[in-house]
């Protein structure tokens, strides 16, 4: 079995050098492929004094998911693993996507570690039944795919700014495609790292929404993305409003408590409704639209093959 490892970057120079070094160890056969961009921290010079990676593809896109496909599309595995800048392979982490494999996972994910304080924490297997359909969901900065997962689903969807890895669940769900849970296919996460790299709708803190123009674009993001993979997965079935109605009945609550206990003024509230209204509305209009563009199984108009540029520069060493 090849591997290859596709690992996004953006201005995170010294993570970078962790999951590098890491990745040397326990997994020195396979090929790694950083993606950067556009970062202005001397990640580029870092990545080329390193013998131990085989090709390094400049962008100038922010976007992860772009950068993501711009590493799937190049790679030679027969398995595709992502890695967030800030993750660190353990011990059995490819033994545990050998087996995931095996036993016949499209998608292979574990565990992450983030320290906290006083100890680790470790997150569990995320699982949702939607329209009759199971999503397992993972962690984009820790996920391995078949190269059948990859072709058939045209990688990620680069509308999505947030929730790429999410979009990706639905989709392989979709497909009837595995989703394969491995204890032992942990990473650890570098204190140093600001967990964005996936940018999934739970790491945007609740205590912190509404609190100022950035957070209202976040929060606006998290709503976009999920009205836009619900529509565009499922259609207009009841089920997305319903899901829609839980998510902001939710957020709504928390942040009506922020206004009570005085740490949130009303104006920040009400600018943040209005964030998360006209969001969602986009994200309906623009899902729905994807799935009339794209009616095959693979739900993905923006993919892969969606477009030829995301390269600046490629460096290939291999």
């Amino acid at each position: 079995m090849e591997f290859s490892v596709v690992v996004p970057t953006l201005n995170g120079r010294h993570q970078l050098v962790g999951c590098l070094d890491a990745l040397r160890e326990r997994l020195p056969a396979a090929e790694v492929i950083v993606v950067n961009g556009p970062s202005t921290d001397g990640t580029s010079g870092m990545v080329h004094e390193r013998p131990d990676v085989d090709v390094l593809v400049e962008i100038a896109d922010r976007n992860i998911n772009v950068a993501r496909n711009a590493g799937l599309e190049i790679a030679r595995g027969d398995v595709v693993a992502l890695l967030d800048q800030g993750h660190r392979i353990e011990d059995g982490w490819a033994s545990a996507v050998e087996r995931g494999i095996d036993a016949d996972g499209h998608a292979i994910t574990g565990p992450t570690h983030r320290p906290i304080r006083g100890g680790i924490t470790t997150e569990a297997r995320e699982h949702r039944t939607i329209a009759g359909r199971d999503v397992t969901y993972f962690n984009g900065g820790n996920v391995a795919l078949s190269r059948a997962a990859v072709e058939e689903l045209d990688g990620f969807d680069e509308y999505l700014e947030t929730g790429g890895a999410r979009d990706l669940a639905h989709r392989l769900a979709g497909q009837k495609r595995a989703v394969s849970w491995q204890p032992g296919m942990g990473v650890k996460k570098s204190v140093e790292t600001d967990g964005g790299g996936d940018g999934d709708p739970r790491m945007i803190s609740r205590a912190s929404a509404f609190l100022g123009d950035e957070a209202h674009r976040r929060w606006g993001l998290k709503y976009r993305a999920l009205a836009y993979r619900l529509a565009k997965n499922y259609g207009p079935r009841p089920t997305v409003l319903r899901r829609l109605a839980g998510h902001t009945a939710v957020d709504g609550v928390a942040s009506t408590r922020g206004v009570l206990k005085g740490g949130l003024t009303p104006t920040a509230w009400i600018g943040g409704g209005s964030a998360v209204t006209a969001n969602t509305l986009i994200g309906l209009k623009d899902g729905f639209q994807a799935r009339v563009s794209d009616r095959t199984p693979r739900r993905n108009p923006y993919g892969i093959s969606g477009r030829q540029d995301r390269a600046v520069e490629q460096y290939d060493w291999r």
